[in-house]
């Protein structure tokens, strides 16, 4: 939990009173010292509505700069909600990283870092890292529950799919399958962790909140079908934690299926670069040993094509953007059958 000490380092400021009623719109202003503007600050928007005593929900996008359908999201949100609408409060940071998405980049272009791998961040680090501060220590403790909403970016394209934080308590897996479930998103994937703890979800956990996330299209562009779903699923989420009046149900409510990447097979990568040619279209049905792709080296048109196979069983829920790829790149994420239980 964060201490006033915590808070006093942060050279990010924000003029919003987050204990008064009503709706606030500002910026988080974080200090930027360049050749053009010595004392200057860079704008992240920042939105708060308060109504009374209730639960507190931190809507976060433009963790990474090119992923947008969030983004996209939180702005419609930020215009179109009313505080009369929710009981307790809700912050919404549609840009987290705000250089990053003023630059439409997956990092920074100040300082090349990746917001979602540097939490807790450091007050006197980078700016990214000083990003990553402000959030943990100074919005997150005042919060029940992160939603961080994330797409594939520019290199990849994801079937909308709600992340979900592996536990070996089946209390705590419910849990977590009841939010996907309220998103309704057409899959729910669990993951092993949160990067080392220096993701928002590991972040949330740190500071006594549930963080939940999703990956919603991609490709550089915003995905029509992606964004309604997203629109739709952080509706349904306000309604589920309380923030907002239940939504009535229907049978038409979508129910994810439920599948996991937990183990390396579950990731595809190129083991030498190339034009990237699918075998596959995402939501394809795969089994170990299918062809995944093939890698041409045009500039030696005559070799032929380097294969590439799926090592594990499961269906496309994430392939790549990009027509080239080299060495290392990732070119499909597989939802697996889930573990036993």
């Amino acid at each position: 939990m964060s201490t006033n000490d915590d808070l006093a380092e942060s050279a990010i400021t924000c003029p919003i009173d987050f204990e008064a009623d009503g709706k606030q719109c500002d910026y988080l202003r974080l200090p930027h010292s360049v050749t053009r503007s010595a004392y200057g600050w860079l704008p992240s928007p920042i939105v708060c509505l308060k109504n009374g005593e209730g639960p507190t929900v931190l809507l976060m996008a433009g963790v990474h700069g090119d992923e947008f359908e969030g983004q996209v999201t939180l702005a419609k949100l930020a215009h179109t909600l009313a505080p009369e609408a929710i009981r307790g409060r809700v912050i919404i940071l549609p840009m987290a990283n705000f250089p990053a998405a003023q630059a439409s980049q997956r990092v920074s272009p100040i300082d090349d870092a990746n917001l979602n791998r540097v939490f807790p961040g450091d007050a006197r680090g980078g700016l990214t890292r000083q990003i990553a501060h402000y959030i943990e220590r100074r919005l997150m403790p005042m919060v029940d529950y992160v939603f961080d909403l994330h797409s594939g970016g520019s290199s990849l394209h994801y079937l909308p799919t709600t992340l979900l934080t592996w536990s070996d308590d089946a209390g705590e897996r419910e849990a977590e399958i009841a939010f996907a479930d309220a998103f309704g998103s057409p899959f729910a994937c669990f993951f092993a962790g949160g990067h080392g703890g220096t993701s928002s979800v590991a972040a949330a956990e740190r500071q006594g909140a549930r963080g939940v996330t999703v990956e919603m299209g991609g490709s550089g562009l915003v995905s029509p079908d992606a964004l309604a779903c997203c629109e739709r699923g952080v509706r349904r989420w306000l309604a589920h934690v309380g923030v907002t009046a239940p939504l009535p149900a229907s049978p038409d409510d979508p129910k994810p299926r439920l599948v996991h990447a937990m183990t390396p097979e579950s990731f595809v990568f190129a083991r030498h670069a190339g034009v990237f040619e699918p075998a596959v279209e995402l939501g394809a049905e795969v089994v170990a040993g299918q062809l995944a792709a093939r890698l041409h080296d045009v500039e030696t048109p005559w070799d032929a094509p380097r294969d590439v196979f799926f090592e594990a069983d499961g269906v496309v829920i994430c392939r790549r953007a990009f027509g080239r790829a080299e060495r290392g790149d990732c070119l499909f994420h597989l939802g697996c059958p889930p573990p036993p239980a």
